[in-house]
């Protein structure tokens, strides 16, 4: 089996903005390229991966395309468009599939001024679009009220595939209260067969990202597996913010023990598996990252 990372980042300032990118990001407020991460995903055992966006603009969009050209590791793209003008968002899905490292869509909601964004009749045009296409929306949170949104977006587009990245940010290292109210929304979210959920970016809920302990986010964990189930859920190892949380090996240790009670065909479900099905990764691209892992 191929373990897949279903979310990992490349960024880099001289082309593209990130506003959300600066000296208290220290010291990932550089460049991040895919051979930064190399050494730590295959001291893991991770095969292959998938890059999500990092800035809302075609400039990251290309930057992921480059390095995934360059990196036969990189099975798949999760790029940008702008979802909110479906004219120019036609026109680049049309461009974008062309590529087959392109699987999915995401916007960074949690940068928007208006919460109730992705609701909007704009956005609301574009994520027609994306259903239409068969390609999957990534949902952006810094905190699980965002999670409200999503029972009606899965009514709205039943045909959407949709997935929670860093599984809503619970409130890791919080109190019981905020973990029901956390339980509550993902769970009116898992309702939905369509939507799916990462285990990524599991990291404090308040005060420094390294504050966590992997007893802390095993009830989250344990919450997602009964309420998702494997076949819903994927790693994530949410590189390079990982290492602002103890970094990589620290991330995927934690994991690997938190799924260590799972049947073998379950933790291949989650450590790849689900990723590949969801993603509809490429075989062909699949094949070449493990000749190359191998």
């Amino acid at each position: 089996m191929t373990v897949v990372d279903a979310h990992l980042h490349v960024w880099d300032p001289e082309q593209a903005a990130y506003e959300w990118l600066g000296p208290a990001m220290a010291p990932v407020d550089r460049a991040m390229r895919f051979h930064d991460a190399l050494p730590a995903l295959r001291t893991a055992g991770v095969g292959a991966a998938v890059l999500v966006q990092a800035a809302d603009s075609d400039e990251d969009t290309d930057l992921m395309l480059a390095t995934a050209a360059r990196h036969p590791e990189v099975v798949g793209v999760v790029a940008w468009v702008p979802l909110d003008d479906p004219g120019r968002a036609r026109a680049r899905l049309a461009a974008l599939r062309r590529d087959p490292h392109v699987v999915g869509v995401r916007t960074l909601l949690h940068e928007r001024s208006d919460p109730d964004w992705v609701l909007g009749p704009d956005a609301d045009a574009g994520l027609a679009l994306l259903a239409e296409a068969g390609l999957p929306f990534d949902y952006s949170t810094t905190s699980p009220a965002a999670l409200r949104h999503l029972a009606e977006l899965s009514a709205r587009h039943p045909a959407l595939r949709l997935v929670v990245d860093h599984l809503g940010k619970p409130p890791v290292g919080g109190g019981r209260e905020d973990r029901a109210e956390w339980h509550r929304l993902i769970a009116a979210a898992a309702k939905h067969p369509g939507v799916h959920a990462k285990l990524s970016g599991l990291y404090s809920a308040s005060g420094a990202l390294d504050a966590w302990t992997t007893d802390e986010v095993r009830p989250f964990v344990e919450d997602a597996l009964e309420l998702f189930g494997p076949e819903r859920l994927m790693y994530g190892g949410d590189w390079p913010i990982s290492l602002l949380a103890g970094g990589y090996a620290r991330t995927w240790e934690a994991m690997c023990e938190l799924l260590a009670p799972l049947a073998p065909d379950d933790r291949a479900a989650v450590l790849g598996g689900t990723a590949t099905r969801f993603y509809r990764l490429d075989p062909a691209l699949l094949n070449t990252a493990h000749h190359a892992a191998v």
